[in-house]
């Protein structure tokens, strides 16, 4: 890998070098830009054709590549033109006090695919618009992107996902900020461990074939085209019945990072920033094969009376975008809600699945009870399949008491389990909902 970007970086200083001779004297011709080495195999190829990058696009990266890896392949850079002593304008780039080396930006990147032909400036300056594949597709820095500096003037950065993806093949974890409304679903769990109804494990198995089959059945099958490419399914039932948990171990199963968007979060308040928030996330998703998971969707799409003022009325923009975007979106998605009945007979005529997660029942209660707790605790006074009959309890209702109960038990220095406690941990639960018991 390590030879593939040297000899990357010793064709990108050919390219340079080329460039500048071409625009200082008529007689030197432009080279062939083709490589002549091969960059496969690599984390480098995979990234190129991940992203099915044009040779300009291209050589942006590897120009905004050097920057972090080789900037003295740069120094060529600071030339100074001797009737101004400074560097070349049409260079772009710029220098910074903390730094002795040249700082590309975008006009470099500009100056390198066209130098002084014009026209060809002006059609390279496309690849620089929001719209287009560097920065959509997240592979540029979007954040250095601001209102006060030109955008040609703008430092040229490859995103920490790109630098992560082309050095080490690997992409790095979201965080959670205005600008990426999602996190990371992770779970100590594994999928062996769900406890669930017979018929929502039924209902799972669709989205089990449809992750394990689809691309036979869309190419092998000849059948893209003739059914839609991605996936939608509703999780549906009251909180605690394991509808995020359900999310998460599908992704770990299938190693597909889940990333979480809580819609009641995202809706902002000024007109256009949830939508463009949201595209990087699809943007993101779709290249990345994420799953993505909607949590509390009926904070953006339930039934809605007419509209009476402009709320409503950009609330129903927010929908009908996000509606379409999901409609589009060619991986999987899953939205969650605490009530089928929130959602008009339109709404959920666009999901492949609907599942209902119930209420465990006792059964399923004893499992969750017996799977909960710790393998020091001491039970042997504890009859958990009363406690399981007696008790009507979510998941996390289980899950929260066994934590409580646990840390009660640890505190007064032992290990054995007691009933009372059990007791005063599914009473505090039950008046967490309201009910006194």
């Amino acid at each position: 890998m390590n030879d593939i970007i040297h000899k990357e970086f010793y064709w990108l200083r050919a390219l340079i070098e080329n460039r500048i001779a071409n625009h200082f004297q008529d007689n030197v011709k432009l080279m062939d830009d083709s490589r002549n080495f091969d960059i496969s195999p690599s984390f480098y190829e995979k990234f190129i054709d991940r992203y099915d990058l044009t040779m300009s696009e291209q050589k942006v990266i590897a120009l905004a590549l050097s920057y972090y890896i080789a900037p003295s392949l740069l120094d060529i850079f600071l030339t100074k033109n001797e009737s101004t002593n400074v560097p070349f304008v049409e260079f772009g780039g710029f220098l910074r006090d903390d730094f002795s080396g040249f700082i590309p930006t975008i006009r470099t990147a500009l100056f390198l695919l066209a130098g002084n032909n014009t026209k060809e400036y002006i059609e390279k300056m496309k690849l620089f618009e929001n719209s287009n594949t560097l920065f959509m597709k997240g592979l540029l820095d979007r954040s250095r992107l601001r209102d006060d500096i030109s955008l040609l003037d703008t430092q040229l950065v490859l995103s920490l996902d790109s630098i992560n993806s082309i050095l080490y093949g690997k992409d790095i974890e979201h965080e959670y900020t205005a600008k990426f409304p999602a996190i990371l679903m992770k779970s100590s769990y594994e999928w062996e461990d769900l406890i669930l109804q017979k018929h929502t494990k039924e209902h799972l198995l669709e989205l089990d074939m449809w992750l394990n089959h689809k691309d036979t059945l869309l190419h092998e099958w000849g059948m893209d085209g003739k059914v839609q490419k991605g996936y939608k399914a509703l999780f549906y039932g009251l909180s605690g019945t394991g509808k995020t948990l359900t999310v998460t171990l599908l992704g770990k199963r299938y190693n597909r990072a889940v990333y979480r968007i809580s819609l009641s979060q995202v809706i902002s308040k000024y007109i256009g920033e949830t939508e463009k928030n949201l595209e990087y996330i699809f943007d993101v998703a779709k290249q990345r094969d994420w799953i993505l998971f909607f949590d509390e969707a009926d904070s953006l799409f339930s039934k809605r009376t007419k509209v009476s003022n402009s709320n409503d009325r950009y609330a129903n923009q927010q929908s009908a975008y996000l509606l379409q975007r999901i409609e589009d979106f060619s991986g999987l998605v899953i939205l969650a809600s605490n009530l089928k009945d929130n959602f008009d007979d339109a709404f959920l005529r666009r999901f492949q699945t609907i599942v209902y997660f119930p209420l465990p029942d006792r059964d399923e209660r004893l499992k969750l009870w017996k799977n909960g707790f710790s393998k020091k605790a001491n039970l042997e006074d504890i009859d958990l399949e009363d406690i399981a009959q007696e008790y009507e309890l979510s998941g996390a209702n289980i899950n929260n008491i066994i934590r409580l109960v646990s840390l009660m038990t640890i505190q007064r220095g032992d290990t054995k389990i007691s009933q009372e406690d059990i007791v005063t941990g599914i009473k505090r639960e039950k008046y967490k909902e309201g009910k006194i018991i």
